[in-house]
């Protein structure tokens, strides 16, 4: 993998896990475009934890005020909408622990499949556009629905960020908490996922394995864009659902979709 191929497939990653089009789905036809696919699990790592820190910058206050209300004592409603994020991601992990590795199985080197999902990701989208804009408060029944749509999500093509607000939206939850929410309640799944990724990977590689220098700048330019990315993604993706509707996305990931299942 050549540097520059890094640096389109860790802008690739960036952009597309917090826009509704399925980063995972990207990354495995990216791979496939280059002609990447035997590519070890470590760039594919690398560049999604990256991307996983990128709501870290965009929801800073957020995140200090949830962790200071916790901490204090001081805010019932800090506690309440951390369990909120802890509950969402109850039905993420028992999918992650129970069939993380047969699913990857069915979907890795196989973009024709990534393609199918993303035609559903499309549809996704352009249902959740049905409903009305509302403004319910978020509660222990809507985080764990939306929960089970992220867990959905842990499928290539099937857009994390698009399932999780579009099941807020139609829970009747306005677009601006629904945002905040669903990039609030990755962090921690994304994380963990990842963590739970590199250990597999420590565990699968023999001690005296290594990557070589050339292959090391590609994977750190990699993960660099991804971050970079990232952010613009994150900050560029609450903007859009607050003020605009997804069907662009939709369009997108259904035409992405059949291309791929034609072309592969």
């Amino acid at each position: 993998m050549s540097i520059w191929q890094a640096m389109v497939l860790g802008v690739l990653q960036g952009l597309t896990e917090f826009l509704p089009v399925s980063s995972s789905g990207h990354l495995e036809l990216g791979k496939a475009l280059f002609g990447l696919q035997d590519l070890d699990l470590t760039f594919s790592i690398s560049v999604y934890g990256a991307s996983a820190l990128s709501p870290i910058v965009v929801f800073w206050k957020d995140i200090r005020s949830l962790a200071l209300g916790f901490f204090n004592g001081q805010t019932h409603q800090a506690r309440s909408y951390i369990f909120m994020i802890a509950l969402s991601m109850v039905p993420a992990g028992l999918v992650a622990f129970t069939m993380r590795d047969g699913l990857e199985e069915q979907f890795i080197g196989r973009p024709d499949r990534v393609g199918l999902m993303l035609v559903l990701t499309g549809i996704i989208l352009m249902a959740s556009q049905r409903f009305s804009r509302k403004s319910l408060p978020l509660n222990v029944p809507k985080a764990l629905g939306i929960g089970l749509a992220q867990a959905f999500a842990i499928l290539p093509g099937i857009s994390r960020s698009g399932s999780t607000i579009g099941a807020a939206i139609a829970l009747g939850i306005s677009r601006e908490e629904a945002a905040r929410f669903s990039f609030l309640m990755a962090l921690p799944v994304i994380l963990g996922a990842t963590a739970l990724e590199m250990k597999d990977l420590m565990e699968a590689s023999s001690p005296a394995g290594g990557i070589e220098g050339d292959l090391l700048m590609a994977y750190a330019v990699g993960t660099l864009m991804a971050f970079v990315s990232g952010v613009v993604a994150c900050r560029w993706m609450v903007r859009l659902v607050q003020n605009t509707n997804l069907n662009g996305f939709a369009f997108y990931c259904m035409g992405a979709g059949i291309a791929a299942f034609f072309w592969f």
